[in-house]
Formats: structure tokens, C-alpha cells, sequence
């Protein structure tokens, strides 16, 4: 005969409302007493059938997304995905909400964290910025039993429960990789456009780049990181002081979302046939590579991460595993000969599924 709840309760010594926290992973349960349940669910082999569960018990998993406010073109398309999933909650028993906090704010970002899980929600995901404070807030989360992911931007060293991105160090790799083919023998120097380093998917978009050209090609002069914070005037204001002071510039690889400002800056010089190779596939990022003003077009599918980072917090909600292959977000290469019909954003699978 199989356990049940009641024999767990019985073994533990506490009572059935207890075992409901710790099965449910919610907060109010002192250590030593779930211990004591989890070791009882251990020596009894107890298995529990959680979508019998929450279907009989109706339950609603409430999501809370936090992520940059401001002139970020993808991050307003992520946003506009999270309200999407927003929309079909009924139909996936969440009920999400959308904090906004300033971008490459940590302070903020911690606030806004402790506030979120104030509230006791099923999950949380997080644009992160890499700092300590971060990932302190982020720890008090998971000790508080509530489940964190990452979104877009990772923070390994936080301890959350898992990261729902690109690989951004291949991402780097990859815009290395086809910097140094556009260039061939032509010299030069080559400039990098970023937001911020203070986010860790800029750095490690960064360190593959450099691994990438200085292995694969003749050696080339990087230049150091133009930090644009992702508004386009001041990234414009950048990428012109360094076409002035760098006549001879080959190549410009605009990790960020400074691209409208980028741009711009390419427009006003007039032909010099520079390669352009820039992050995510919306609006203006488009017309460049029709226009070619810009070679290539590295994109992550904002949809399918919010997708993920939802599946993935209900699992960890309830404590089953997450299936790796569904959750693997690919980089697409998009050139002006390959653009899709769709305008502009995101890319959705046709039918529907993720791969």
C-alpha cells in the first residue's frame, strides 16, 4: 500500500498542514521540522503524483518576472511576452506579474526582490545584475523556499535554481567567428559597443568574441568596451567619437542594445564599409541589414524564454525535474538574405512548440 500524507505527518510528528508546506515548499516551516517531514517522505518512499495534485486542489501558481525599465528594445519585447503569458494564465494556472526596476541598478533590483518574495509567489525571474548584493537577495529567495531563474542575463555564483538564456560566451564566439571572416585581410582596429559590464551576458558576450578572433585569426587590435548603457544618444555619442578618433576602424560588434544609436552613427559617415554585427532581430536592427548598414544579426527568441522560465519555476515549484533539451535556448544568425517574412521581433515556432 502506498504512503500517504497522513503517514508522513504520523512519522514526522507534526501536522498535516506542515507536511502541505514542505511538499508545497512554502514558507513558515522551521528547519529542523522539514528535515524531520523530508526525512519521513525519504524512509517512507513516498512519491507524490503532483498533477493529480494541483489539479484536485486547482492550485494557481503565482510568477513574478522583474526586469530593466527603459529604451531597451528587447527588453520591451520580453515584457510584452511576459504580458502575453499573462493573458493565457487560466489556461496554464499562473498568474504573472511584471515588476519594472532601472536598468544596471542593483540596489533597486534587491529591493525589488525582497518585495517580490514578501509576497510568497511560486517563482521569480530576473533580469540579474552581477553583484553581490544580488545574489545575497537572491539567496534569501531560495531560503525563504521560493524558487528563482535568471533571465536573459545569469549570476551562477547566486546559487539560483536555473538560468534561462542563450549561451553567451558561444554568442560572443560567434560574432567573433563571423567578424573575422567579414574583415579577411583588410586592417584595422575593431570596437565594441556594450550596456553595461556590470551585467554578466555582456561580459561573457565579450570574452568570447576576443577568445574568438585571437584563435581563429591574425592578430587585431581590440579597443576598449564603449559603455553606451543601452540609451541610444549617448551610445551614438560614443561610436562617433571613436569613428573620429579611429579613422582606420574595421569592425564594430555591438553586444547591447545601444543599436538605434549605433545606427545613426553608421548613417552620418557616410560608406566605409565597416562590418556591423549586433544582438536581437527587432525593428531598426532589421532595416540596418536591409539597408546594409550591418552584416549580422545574432537573435535569442524572447517568447520561448518566457516560456521556459515558466515551465521551469513551476517544476521547481514543484520539486520535479526540468526537462534540459525543451529548455535549451538557440542563437539565431540572421543576414539580409535570410530575414523572415514576420515583422518585426521575435521569431515564433510555427507550430506552436518549442524545440
Amino acid at each position: 500500500m502506498r504512503p500517504t500524507v497522513h503517514d508522513i505527518a504520523a512519522s514526522a510528528g507534526v501536522s498535516l498542514a506542515t507536511v502541505d508546506r514542505v511538499l508545497n515548499r512554502r514558507p513558515g516551516v522551521r528547519a529542523v521540522t522539514r528535515a524531520k517531514v523530508e526525512d519521513a517522505i525519504e524512509t517512507l518512499g513516498y512519491v507524490r503524483d503532483v498533477a493529480a495534485a494541483n489539479l484536485a486542489k486547482s492550485r494557481i501558481y503565482p510568477l513574478v518576472f522583474i526586469i530593466p525599465a527603459g529604451d531597451n528594445p528587447f527588453m520591451r519585447g520580453l515584457e510584452a511576452e511576459i504580458a502575453a503569458a499573462g493573458a493565457r494564465s487560466s489556461a496554464d494556472r499562473t498568474r504573472v506579474s511584471i515588476l519594472t526596476v532601472p536598468a544596471f541598478d542593483s540596489m533597486v533590483l534587491v529591493e525589488a526582490i525582497d518585495k517580490a518574495v514578501s509576497e510568497f509567489p511560486s517563482g521569480i525571474a530576473v533580469v540579474a545584475v552581477d553583484a553581490p548584493e544580488v545574489a545575497a537577495a537572491i539567496e534569501r529567495a531560495r531560503l525563504a523556499g521560493v524558487p528563482v531563474v535568471t533571465l536573459v542575463s545569469d549570476l551562477a555564483a547566486s546559487g539560483r535554481d536555473h538560468f534561462v538564456g542563450i549561451d553567451n560566451i558561444a554568442a560572443g564566439r560567434t560574432a567573433g567567428s563571423l567578424m573575422g571572416r567579414f574583415l579577411g585581410d583588410r586592417a584595422g582596429p575593431v570596437a565594441v559597443l556594450a550596456g553595461s559590464m556590470l551585467v554578466r551576458d555582456h561580459r561573457e558576450r565579450l570574452q568570447g568574441f576576443i577568445a574568438a578572433m585571437a584563435e581563429d585569426f591574425e592578430p587585431r587590435v581590440i579597443l576598449d568596451v564603449l559603455e553606451g548603457q543601452d540609451d541610444p544618444m549617448l551610445a551614438e555619442e560614443l561610436v562617433a567619437t571613436c569613428f573620429n578618433a579611429h579613422p582606420d576602424l574595421a569592425g564594430i560588434y555591438s553586444l547591447g542594445a545601444g543599436n538605434r544609436g549605433l545606427i545613426t552613427a553608421i548613417s552620418a559617415q557616410g560608406p566605409r564599409g565597416i562590418r556591423v554585427i549586433a544582438h536581437e532581430l527587432i525593428s531598426h536592427t532589421r532595416a540596418a541589414l536591409k539597408a546594409g548598414l550591418i552584416d549580422a544579426v545574432l537573435h535569442q527568441d524572447a517568447g520561448h524564454e518566457v516560456r521556459s522560465a515558466i515551465r521551469v519555476l513551476k517544476a521547481k515549484a514543484d520539486g520535479v525535474a526540468v526537462i534540459e533539451a525543451q529548455e535549451r535556448i538557440r542563437i539565431d544568425i540572421f543576414l539580409k538574405d535570410n530575414l523572415p517574412l514576420e515583422q518585426p521581433g521575435d521569431l515564433p515556432d510555427p507550430s506552436g512548440q518549442d524545440d
